[in-house]
């Protein structure tokens, strides 16, 4: 075998040279910080960081050649990578669409409701490319941009995309907001007016409206008759109702010249249930109004006109720092 070629004289000494830089010199040649490891790029004059002999496997067999790696070189990437960073998983694709949240989204697509490009496909964690076909109970799912908006919701109309009595829905009240399919996030009583949100983001809906959210609802209640503060004081310690105890955070007189008006806030978001408490203690609640909801409020917005979140108020939904 041929021996190695020696190194070069006047190589360690220039290696040395380098070594025995000043503090000020070596400060001066990148700012590293503190604590932080050496970068180990083979610069300065050092030796190339890998040598790896290879032995030699045609006519010239039993000599040997040096590969050197060279700093910054990057391995080429393989084909089968090449979508990978332009892929998204399932779930999120179908949550992105509005549909539902991803975990909804899970389930639909263990029940083998989901297909792609005419597969059904049943395995969480899948993924999908741009320009991939996918269905839901065979209708093509398309992904869209996320708005959101507030409605001040009046009376008289039902809260739904779709009512099969034929009755006013809020739907009619915000057809001219955007082209995008939104929906209402939670619901209102058919008479019960004030905040209502509207998105196409299935991920924050859930949110807002799952009971772990633990969202504040704040209500302007006007009852049938003066409410006594012996009544006000029972309804503070809370009253019991077909389905459990329900006790409100803050409840008092909306007016100290009208005691027919009384805010109420709360968390839960059972149905009716500001109407039933009152009903327990003998009262009916003649007009409510829903003034605040997850940090939103009607505040500036006529009945019945609605207006598109800011960006600061969706993030700050999406960061859930409202209650």
């Amino acid at each position: 075998m041929g021996k190695a070629e020696a190194p070069k004289k006047g190589s360690r000494s220039g290696s040395s040279s380098s070594r025995n830089k000043t503090g000020s010199e070596r400060a001066g040649q990148g700012g590293r910080r503190a604590g932080t490891r050496p970068s180990l790029t083979g610069d300065g004059g050092s030796k190339p960081l890998e040598e790896r002999r290879i032995r030699s496997q045609g006519p010239g067999k039993g000599k040997s050649s040096l590969k050197t790696s060279r700093p910054g070189t990057k391995k080429p990437r393989r084909p089968s990578d090449k979508n990978t960073s332009e892929q998204i998983r399932l779930n999120k694709y179908i949550a992105a669409a509005g549909i539902c949240s991803r975990r909804e989204a899970d389930e639909l697509i263990s029940a083998g409701l989901i297909t792609v490009n005419g597969k059904s496909v049943t395995i969480l964690g899948s993924k999908v490319n741009p320009g991939d076909e996918v269905k839901y109970n065979g209708e093509r799912i398309r992904t869209e941009r996320k708005v959101y908006l507030v409605l001040n919701k009046p009376k008289d109309y039902v809260t739904t995309t779709d009512d099969p009595k034929e009755r006013r829905t809020v739907m009619l009240l915000i057809s001219d907001a955007c082209s995008e399919r939104v929906y209402p996030v939670g619901r209102l009583d058919r008479n019960t007016t004030g905040v209502l949100l509207f998105t196409n983001d299935g991920e924050l809906a859930k949110k807002m409206t799952h009971p772990s959210s633990n969202k504040k609802k704040i209500y302007h209640v006007f009852l049938n008759k003066a409410i006594s503060a012996n009544d006000l004081k029972k309804l503070a310690d809370g009253v019991t109702l077909e389905d459990g105890f329900i006790q409100p955070d803050a409840v008092s007189y909306a007016s100290s010249e009208n005691k027919r008006e009384v805010g109420l806030e709360l968390h839960s978001g059972k149905n009716r249930i500001v109407r039933r408490m009152f009903e327990a203690l003998g009262y009916r609640v003649d007009k409510l109004d829903r003034v605040y909801f997850g940090g939103l409020t009607k505040k500036n917005l006529s009945r019945g006109k609605w207006r598109l979140l800011t960006e600061k108020e969706v993030n700050m939904l999406k960061m859930n720092a409202y209650e």
